[in-house]
């Protein structure tokens, strides 16, 4: 019985020492020059995001987000993962797996998108190991490597 209370003891104390050392992690004195890692409010506005108005999720704004199915041009923004729009979301069609070549087309799951076409880099001699990875003439492609063994 002594036992059991020590643990429960010593439990508590670590998750209290734990705390204490997180809150004052937070509260590090940041100065103006840490703040330009964070985005702009223009950056913000144009992906959606709000500033939450207190420390909970829940008390999140939600606001619409911009989708390239109603703006197409959003797609060919700096930082856009593409420059087509597939099912509301930017893809790049020439290496997205589940976008292979047009949209909806999946590679399977030993496959992967080299120039729009599904293909398996394991056995592949024009995409050995990934994508554009020629082996030399005569050699074979085992395994994701040229003249295995």
């Amino acid at each position: 019985m002594k036992f059991i209370k020590l643990v429960s003891i010593s439990v508590l104390v670590m998750v209290l020492v734990l705390s204490i050392s997180a809150a004052e992690e937070d509260d590090s004195g940041a100065t103006i020059s840490d703040l330009s890692e964070y985005p702009s409010t223009e950056t913000k506005q144009f992906f959606g995001l709000d500033e939450p108005e207190g420390r909970s999720l829940r008390q999140m704004k939600r606001t619409r987000r911009i989708t390239c199915k109603k703006y197409p041009r959003i797609c060919h923004a700096r930082g856009s993962p593409g420059p087509q729009c597939c099912k509301k979301k930017c893809v790049d069609i020439l290496r997205d797996r589940l976008n292979c070549g047009k949209c909806g087309k999946k590679c399977k799951y030993n496959e992967i998108c080299c120039k729009g076409k599904c293909v398996n880099p394991s056995f592949n001699s024009k995409h050995c190991g990934g994508c554009n990875t020629r082996c030399s003439n005569g050699q074979f492609c085992v395994f994701g490597m040229c003249n295995y063994a």
